[in-house]
């Protein structure tokens, strides 16, 4: 594709909006490429149909729920699973099913269903962190029918030398194969992956014969981590070809800047993607999360979802560093900023937006339209919420 000239969109108003353009990264060469508009009257919207909430550490199965970090839709059995990024801490890795049911206006409580150990290729669970080389970091799933098998991605473990990958298990929790990424994706001292910052999003394409997964935060020989005042460097989404493993394409996304500053005395603060989702074989969603430390529930997160077509942008995979490479990431266009759905107003509103990680299609309603399910993660803290959310995708 020719390289554009339109300024990469981003918009910051809470909905749907005209684009704005924004001012290039410092990190970026001077050739770096920018990306052109969406049309903005094609967009679709979101309509919130509910929220359920789940019981801090949850007592299910002998199983502590929580760290839900991914879900993901099984239409032939109206449930959804869901993984949890415990690592074999709070109980051995794993993934549980779920089924919540879905009015045009309201959602009803989560319902349990069954919760699954996920197992090595000897068959046994994963150990925790530093007891073995296989310590998991579970974060993604999906759900394939034509194989009736789960994908799920793990971050990896940078003390143990875990790397992160793509892995198949079945419903049981039995391992079926792995798919590893290129060398470039393991941790290394100045290159590589960041600790805990690595596969954070998975969408398989309709065919189920390809995945995308996506990065959190950028490489270290891509760029920094974003700041109050700078998007970060480029996260790289990666196209899989599931029967071999291959890489097939890869593109640049830049997240947004911090959306706010921590409040002092506090100084965590951080923007990234925690999830993909594909509308159709080319168009993905991407959501990202922020969180700064000091704010009160209804300030620390902010959860933004955006639009990317991923036929456009420079294809990556032979760039060993894109902070020095020439390249045009993909654009994004805002679809939401969920605190539109906080605070007073009309309709069904939420008092606060949390660690929201997973995200999901689930079934049609009555009109037609798909649902779309968001699920955060609490972290096992007492000071976070397991939230379910329910969308209308209108479009």
């Amino acid at each position: 594709m020719p390289v554009s000239s339109t300024p990469f969109p981003l918009t910051r108003r809470r909905l749907l909006g005209g684009a704005t353009s924004l001012a290039l990264p410092a990190f970026l060469p001077q050739g770096w490429a920018q990306a052109r508009p969406f049309d903005a009257a094609s967009l679709p919207r979101l309509r919130l149909i509910g929220e359920a909430r789940v019981s801090h550490r949850a007592a299910f199965q002998g199983t502590v729920v929580g760290g839900l970090s991914g879900m993901d839709y099984d239409s032939q059995r109206d449930l959804f699973h869901l993984i949890s990024d415990d690592g074999s801490r709070e109980s051995p890795a794993r993934f549980y099913t779920a089924r919540i049911a879905v009015q045009a206006d309201r959602i009803g409580e989560v319902e349990w269903l069954g919760v699954t150990t996920l197992r090595q290729a000897d068959g046994m669970p994963y150990p925790a962190a530093l007891r073995g080389l296989q310590v998991p970091d579970p974060e993604a799933i999906r759900w394939r029918a034509s194989s009736q098998t789960l994908w799920w991605t793990t971050e990896g473990h940078a003390l143990s030398g875990a790397a992160p990958m793509l892995r198949e298990s079945r419903t049981d929790g039995t391992l079926v194969r792995e798919i590893n990424l290129p060398a470039l994706f393991d941790f290394q001292l100045t290159e590589g992956s960041r600790p805990n910052r690595t596969l954070e999003g998975l969408a398989l394409t309709p065919d189920g014969q390809r995945a995308w997964v996506a990065m959190e935060a950028p490489l270290r020989q891509d760029g920094p981590l974003p700041t109050v005042q700078s998007p970060g460097g480029p996260c790289r989404f990666t196209l899989l070809d599931l029967g071999t493993g291959k890489v097939l394409r890869q593109v640049a996304y830049v997240p947004d800047a911090i959306p706010r500053a921590p409040v002092s005395p506090a100084t965590q603060a951080d923007n990234g993607v925690t999830e993909i989702l594909l509308l159709d074989e080319h168009h993905l969603l991407v959501l990202e999360r922020a969180y700064m430390a000091g704010h009160g529930a209804d300030q620390r997160n902010s959860l933004r979802i955006y639009l990317v077509d991923t036929r456009e942008g420079t294809d990556t995979q032979d760039m060993p560093a894109l902070s020095t490479a020439r390249y045009q990431p993909v654009g994004k266009r805002l679809l939401a900023d969920l605190a539109i759905f906080t605070g007073a107003g009309a309709g069904h509103r939420l008092r606060q937006l949390d660690n929201t990680e997973g995200m999901s299609w689930g079934a049609r309603l009555p009109n037609g339209n798909r649902t779309l399910h968001l699920i955060s993660d609490d972290n096992f803290s007492e000071q976070q919420i397991t939230q379910w959310l329910v969308f209308e995708f209108q479009d």
